[in-house]
């Protein structure tokens, strides 16, 4: 089949012309004299200007637009030599001051000890007619910091880093930035540099001169509290930090201790005693708990001005809807009506959507600007279906920027609210602490906020426990709906969610509902799940096998890992054929038919559906390869109907979706989900991800492996432990307010 891989080449040639350049990242479009022959060369090349010898190592792709170019990865550059190259690197404007006439008389007057003359000498430069004293060193000085970038590149190419991270070093450091290298390679992991501590710790090794083991442990512990936030913890007991530390690092404990004084007296961690254990944080969680507690409080001490919900409101919504509330439904939308905030949890079959309408029903016919947003694409997609109204991603309704680092930056904040009056928010328990503070700061004075979500669900990915943290400290008004209503009680789903969360073994012998438990040997459950989604449901139900089936994995590892799966399911429900194009991505095939997720944020890819344009694909929208253009390197890709065309750079955020994993399907729900249940991981045996995949499925579910590892999952109720810090922060002082 028609197949596309990309071997690196080798390119040389002299800098013809600059067509392009980013001045704050270095990327670069420039035309490269190849042999007489001009070629287009595009990637991070700071600091390169007509005239030099470059060698480059790169790939060559095909641009819709503009056609065959070279994507360079790396590049060794040579300065002119010969009197022509000179005056070419002069004329092109390289240096602010030099223009094509200057150029030829500093060539023509000095040859090629131009360089050396602009480097050094500004007296011998203006001797030069039209060029006084002030402005030699003027162009000097230009000259100078023009070459800064360069030196620091070639200085820093030699550890082993590429020209992206070059640059980030260089606009961090700027001239200084090998002295600071050299002095304290570790200062490479910054932040905004993003370089890992283990590698910045094999260009320490490869120093001649080893820097103070003091800035290395400094290094280890920030990095051991950044990992964490991947554990989800916002801070950490430091008596716990020192052990670990000391061992991943091999210095002896004191060193740790005395790292941590340090790193808590320059401000690069802060140390807050809660109830008595001495926690550190990294500023930016710290200040993100710390801001989302203060907006709390500061809306419940100034709630919006609110009016008694009169019963015969409540019945006019009920008489739209069509529906009777129970009474903790009532009484949600009662406290949504006359407070500032409210927290709205419940389980599958309690109501929580039929509150929900009714909540907004309430708001818009008491003339209020209502937002719904959720977490993600899919999440938001969904909160439209069930209440027949827009909800955006959080990340949209903030307006995010992404900076160098692709870390986000949201223009909506207390100098730019929001704008509206009442904030609905669903699928609260994927919020992580960053994007909740960030919210919370640009909610606008008087804005009712709405937060719904089911506390037995997954923790986010992110850090933070926010919707645990809410809930367990009283300060919100909250209202848990667990009545389960009588439609919803038919359901064996339903029913068996709930026995899950209440630690009850889940009924797996039932064969006439709408779940189903098949038991099998490690061994046997792919090739049955393979069979389940290929013929068997399809088959009985009429399933499609790519709409309606999902498989979802407690884990991507493993024989029943969505990774193995997926290379299965490929297999099976797309096989490679003469007419489909395929790519390689990351290491995985992906061809035309294949369906396909997307894992990552991206507010700039394009989409249509019919007439209709839009922006922005979103982490966890599901959707399928419609098509490869090999010659152009395009991908066109479908979502719920949306059209979207992908460059080849833009599909590094792709995977398969046959197989998903349990984090990655929070928010969703499908028709059909079929779950491995054998041979899962120790770790991952606990109670939440067990329920949390069962409630994806809206219609069937069936479980294909072991009842003894269903019930051990059922039995661990034992979570394991966030470490986070908004809880105490709304509880400080010890003073409810609603």
């Amino acid at each position: 089949m028609p197949y596309a891989d990309t071997e690196k080449t080798e390119l040389r040639g002299s800098v013809e012309d600059i067509t392009f350049r980013n001045e704050d990242n270095g990327f670069t479009v420039l035309e490269l004299n190849v042999g007489g022959e001009l070629e287009t060369v595009v990637g991070v090349l700071p600091a390169v200007s007509p005239g030099e010898e470059l060698r480059l190592l790169g790939r060559w792709d095909m641009h819709a637009s503009f056609g065959r170019q070279f994507r360079a990865e790396l590049c060794e550059r040579k300065m002119p030599s010969t009197a022509a190259d000179l005056l070419h690197y002069l004329s092109s404007g390289a240096i602010k001051g030099i223009g094509p006439a200057t150029a030829v008389k500093i060539v023509e007057m000095f040859g090629e000890d131009a360089f050396e003359v602009l480097e050094n000498y500004p007296e011998r430069l203006a001797r030069i007619k039209g060029i006084s004293p002030g402005k030699a060193i003027e162009i000097c000085q230009r000259f100078r910091e023009q070459f800064a970038v360069r030196e620091v590149m070639i200085a820093l190419e030699r550890f082993g880093m590429t020209a992206a991270e070059c640059v980030r070093v260089f606009k961090v450091f700027q001239s200084d930035a090998v002295d600071c290298v050299r002095r304290d390679p570790y200062c490479l992991c910054e932040e905004g540099i993003g370089i890992s501590f283990e590698r910045a710790d094999a260009i320490a090794q490869a120093m001649d001169s080893q820097p103070d083991p003091l800035l290395r442990a400094m290094a280890g512990i920030v990095h051991t509290l950044r990992h964490n936030l991947g554990n989800g913890h916002t801070c950490l007991p430091r008596d716990k930090i020192y052990a670990p530390c000391a061992d991943y690092l091999h210095v002896p404990e004191s060193d740790v201790r005395n790292a941590m004084d340090a790193l808590v007296e320059c401000g690069r961690l802060v140390e807050k005693d809660i109830q008595g254990t001495a926690f550190v944080f990294l500023p930016r969680m710290y200040e993100a708990e710390r801001s989302a507690a203060d907006h709390i409080l500061m809306k419940l001490r100034f709630p919006p001005a609110g009016r008694s919900t009169l019963l015969e409101e409540i019945r006019l919504a009920e008489q739209h809807e069509g529906v009777t509330y129970a009474d903790k439904q009532r009484e949600a939308i009662r406290i949504a009506a006359e407070k500032g905030m409210l927290i709205l949890t419940g389980g599958p079959g309690t109501g929580k959507t039929t509150t929900l309408r009714g909540i907004l029903r309430l708001y818009e016919e008491q003339g209020l600007d209502v937002v719904l947003a959720a977490p993600t694409g899919r999440a938001a997609k969904r909160m439209s279906e069930v209440t027949g109204r827009d909800a955006k991603t959080l990340h949209r309704l903030l307006e995010v920027e992404w900076d160098e680092s692709d870390h986000p930056r949201f223009q909506r904040n207390a100098r730019n609210p929001i704008d509206a009056t009442a904030v609905v928010v669903d699928e609260l328990s994927m919020v992580d602490i960053y994007v909740f503070a960030s919210l919370m700061e640009a909610l606008p004075l008087g804005c009712r906020l709405v937060l719904a979500g089911d506390a037995d669900q997954l923790p986010p990915v992110g850090a933070g426990n926010v919707l645990h943290d809410l809930i367990t400290t009283g300060q919100m008004p909250v209202v848990t709906l667990t009545e389960v209503f009588r439609q919803a009680r038919e359901s064996l789903i339903v029913t068996n969610a709930h026995r899950i969360v209440r630690g009850e073994m889940p009924l797996l012998r039932e064969t006439k509902k709408d779940f189903f438990f098949m038991e099998r040997s490690p061994g046997m459950t792919a090739a049955v799940i393979g069979s389940l989604c290929t013929e068997r449901l399809p088959r009985a139900y009429g399933y499609s096998p790519l709409d309606d089936i999902q498989v979802i994995c407690p884990s991507r590892k493993g024989r029943t890992g969505s990774v193995q799966l997926n290379a299965m399911l490929q297999q099976l429900l797309n096989p490679p054929a003469p007419d489909k194009n395929e790519i390689r991505i990351k290491g995985t095939i992906l061809r035309m038919g294949d369906k396909v997720m997307q894992i990552k944020n991206n507010y700039d890819i394009l989409w249509y559906r019919g007439s209709e344009e839009g922006v922005g694909v979103f982490n966890g929208d599901i959707g399928q390869l419609i098509s490869i253009d090999l010659g152009t390197g395009e991908l066109e890709l479908e979502f719920d109907g949306r059209t979207a065309v992908y460059t080849v750079e833009n599909a590094q955020d792709l995977e398969l979706a046959y197989a998903i994993t349990v984090h990655k399907s929070q928010g969703s729900e499908f028709p059909a989900v079929v779950m491995p249940a054998a041979g899962i991981v120790p770790q991952l045996k606990y109670r939440n991800l067990l329920y949390t995949a069962v409630t994806r499925a809206r219609e069937r579910i069936v479980l294909v492996g072991s009842a003894d590892e269903i019930r051990e999952m059922t039995e661990n109720d034992k979570k394991v432990r966030r470490y986070s810090a908004l809880w105490y922060f709304l509880t400080e002082h010890e003073d409810t307010v609603f």
